[in-house]
């Protein structure tokens, strides 16, 4: 179990009979969390990016809205701009330029060809073409949107923060604002036709119903027994409607809202979405935050929901967002990690994308454009992904370790040769193979540090660090014995590097550089020029080598030409913190980190390029055979392959702001902190906030409204939750006002940012 926070990380560690618990400071580690960053810096999306998903497929950034308008023809959206479109019933998808990279919450197509993706920043993107090409379209406002509903190519309306409606009658040429006579958030709307809608959402304590029958000229507040957030609603006809939302909620009307009725689901899950293929078939989906997601059945109106469990995913992910049905028999779910879930059997069978793990990844090792092995966290047995195709498919393997109670992540590998290789993770964890992975035999490391990285020059000379204690561990055996070396620290060490047996680098917190030109005889203090946290090492030979880390708002890459006597910052377009590097020759070299950075060079560092990844999950480990042939891994399961050098943009000294296609959201004036830790093994995230001048703040957990306080500038959120490998994004708003302070991510498990 572990405490990771903005600024510090707590790890607590249980293990046996007895609750053994370490606290320990990992100091000038990032204050940032996973996956975020402030919106105005977004970037567009390049078409000709040449990285391409192999694992999840047929992409991993979540899902949050779907779309079908027949059995073969649908399309989702989600993070990151992604936009995915099948014409043959999901056996194939295509990725989409969306020309943003917003995220999307909602998408609705009237036809095969007109469709509507609405999202975060005042986001409305439009496409005639079946997706062939999205344009975004003036909504003339920043809020984020999280409905839309279109019941024809002309009249549509999308909805979202602060009560927003927003209606068009000519495709979205043009955008008109309606009053809502709200200011809650409001999360799902549906029409009929062009004139009878339904708007759901709410706040604490109370279910907001609005419902117009004259195409939003006057929306009305309808009375109803929820006292939870309304998340989606589906009509079939203008008085058969089911809305859902928190704490399991569901509620039917049969006459057009006049009456809501409350229905039993048998759960207190949060119920995201739900369609109904007819007034009586319909399809509810949800999760509940860190378990597992819910899919509900009723063939009756609703008078009897049944839970399908007919599915199988990976771990890792399992929360379901939207839930698109085109008649009784053929839907589709979709939600995080890219989820895609299908059914033709109206649910008895839902058959899922291929994927193979949903957990993180955090290394990645090939020894050549074939042959590599991706590390990362599992329970029980930790994860080790094989491929021997170049990643068209990876297999998994069997660690031959168990740990029933809590997992085990395996943080770095390194393989000198297609079949001898070597992994290492939490609680001095080593593993070793001769047989390509066939089978992996456990090492006596002698220590129970958290070993994060390890790098070998041939099958018996090898070097492994650890970010606890400083430690060092080298074997000259092939790891029949390791030896722990005297460091001189006890800053955490994350990366190592040896060109020969002798010289070697390591790399660690508080810009800590080490090097050995004696096997790690001694290891010697580097000046390097900075304090931030430093995460991997690459050489090329004994002189010629790269080093990777950052800070807040900060992408470090150091460079050396003389064995690290000297190390010379390079500017660089990053602005995240970076946690892999591989260079092939002296000149050719990929960064990797957090938010999705890709960065590459092609002349030593003088000039570094931004490549789009087309996700902004983290990047963890980065392994490239040739110039052009490499691999990344990183959070949710990420495996991003590219075999092309990519377009090459003219080289930029500094970092240039890069126009978005819709506006973007500054956060005005309040600051927001916040660490997590657990009370009896829950997740509680204590947040303090400065700045704001209401009398009364929103705090809001991944995009939802879960409390309004008094503006005392403190809160501690009880989540109730278990598990680890698990996020909570917060911002906290000026009560029922579009005054915002940045988002913080808090993250149980997983190794230190």
């Amino acid at each position: 179990m572990r405490k990771q926070t903005t600024g510090t990380i707590v790890k607590h560690l249980l293990r046996g009979a007895f609750l053994l618990v370490l606290l320990f400071l990992v100091t000038h580690v990032i204050p940032r969390a996973l996956g975020h960053r402030d919106i105005s810096k977004k970037r567009l999306v390049d078409a000709e990016a040449p990285w391409v998903w192999q694992n999840p497929l047929p992409q991993g950034n979540d899902l949050r809205g779907a779309s079908f308008v027949d059995a073969n023809t649908g399309t989702v959206v989600g993070y990151y701009g992604t936009i995915v479109r099948t014409t043959d019933g999901g056996n194939s998808w295509t990725i989409q330029p969306s020309g943003t990279t917003q995220n999307l919450w909602a998408v609705s197509f009237a036809d095969v060809n007109n469709g509507t993706a609405v999202g975060e920043g005042g986001t409305i993107l439009r496409t005639t073409d079946g997706g062939d090409h999205w344009v975004g379209q003036a909504s003339g406002t920043i809020v984020q949107f999280r409905g839309v509903s279109f019941t024809d190519e002309s009249n549509g309306t999308a909805v979202g923060e602060g009560g927003t409606i927003l209606r068009t009658t000519d495709g979205g040429n043009t955008w008109v604002p309606q009053s809502s006579g709200t200011a809650n958030t409001l999360f799902g709307v549906s029409f009929t036709d062009a004139n009878n809608g339904t708007a759901v959402g709410g706040t604490i304590g109370q279910s907001e119903i609005l419902r117009t029958t004259d195409g939003g000229q006057h929306w009305i507040s309808q009375p109803n027994p929820g006292t939870q957030f309304l998340f989606d609603v589906s009509f079939t006809d203008a008085n058969n409607g089911t809305a859902v939302g928190d704490q399991g909620t569901i509620l039917r009307t049969t006459d057009g809202g006049n009456t809501w009725v409350s229905q039993l689901s048998g759960t207190t899950k949060t119920l995201y979405g739900v369609s109904f293929a007819d007034a009586n078939t319909g399809t509810i989906c949800g999760f509940e935050l860190g378990g597992t997601g819910i899919i509900l059945r009723t063939t009756d109106g609703g008078n009897n929901w049944v839970e399908q469990t007919s599915y199988s995913l990976p771990q890792g992910a399992s929360a379901f967002y939207a839930v698109s049905f085109t008649d009784a028999n053929t839907g589709t779910v979709v939600g995080d990690a890219g989820i895609i879930l299908q059914t033709t059997n109206g649910g008895g069978q839902w058959n899922s994308q291929p994927s193979v793990t949903f957990n993180y990844l955090y290394g990645v090792s090939f020894t050549d454009a074939n042959t590599g092995t991706a590390v990362g966290y599992e329970n029980p047995d930790g994860m080790i992904l094989r491929t021997t195709d170049g990643g068209s498919t990876w297999i998994r393997q069997s660690s031959g370790l168990i740990n029933t109670f809590s997992g085990i992540n395996f943080y770095g590998v390194h393989f000198n040769s297609a079949n001898t290789g070597t992994i290492v993770g939490e609680e001095g964890i080593i593993i070793r193979t001769t047989d390509g992975g066939n089978n992996w035999v456990q090492q006596t490391s002698g220590i129970t540090d958290y070993l994060y990285g390890v790098h070998f020059t041939d099958e018996n000379n090898g070097t492994t660090v650890g970010f606890l204690n400083g430690t060092i561990l080298r074997t000259t055996d092939g790891g029949n014995h390791w030896v722990q070396q005297m460091s001189g620290t006890t800053d955490g060490l994350f990366g190592v590097y040896f060109t020969d047996p002798n010289n070697g680098t390591v790399v660690g917190n508080s810009g800590l550089i080490l090097r050995t030109t004696d096997g790690g005889q001694n290891w010697i203090p580097q000046s390097s020029g900075t304090t931030n946290q430093l995460r991997a090492v690459s050489f090329t030979d004994t002189n010629t080598g790269t080093v990777v880390g950052g800070d807040f708002g900060v992408s470090t890459i150091l460079r050396t030409n003389d064995g690290g006597q000297t190390w010379v910052s390079q500017q660089n377009p990053g602005s995240d913190l970076l946690l892999g590097v591989s260079f092939t020759d002296a000149s050719n070299g990929t960064a990797v980190g957090q938010a999705g950075t890709i960065l590459r060079t092609t002349d030593g560092g003088q000039n570094w390029v931004r490549q789009e990844s087309a996700t902004n999950r983290d990047l963890y480990g980065l392994s490239f055979t040739d110039t052009n042939t490499g691999t990344a891994v990183g959070g949710y399961g990420a495996i991003l392959r590219t075999t092309e050098s990519g377009p090459t943009p003219t080289p930029t000294p500094t970092s240039t702001p890069t126009p978005t296609a819709t506006p973007t959201a500054t956060p005005g004036g309040i600051t927001l902190s916040a660490s997590g830790y657990r009370v009896r093994g829950m997740h509680t995230v204590d947040l303090s906030w400065t700045g704001a001048t209401s009398a009364n703040v929103d705090i809001f957990r991944d995009g939802s409204l879960v409390a309004t306080v008094s503006n005392s500038g403190t809160y501690a959120d009880s989540i109730g939750v278990r598990g680890g490998n698990v996020r909570y994004t917060y911002k906290v708003c000026e009560a029922s006002a579009q005054t915002c302070s940045n988002e913080v991510t808090v993250r149980f498990g997983g190794p230190p940012l």
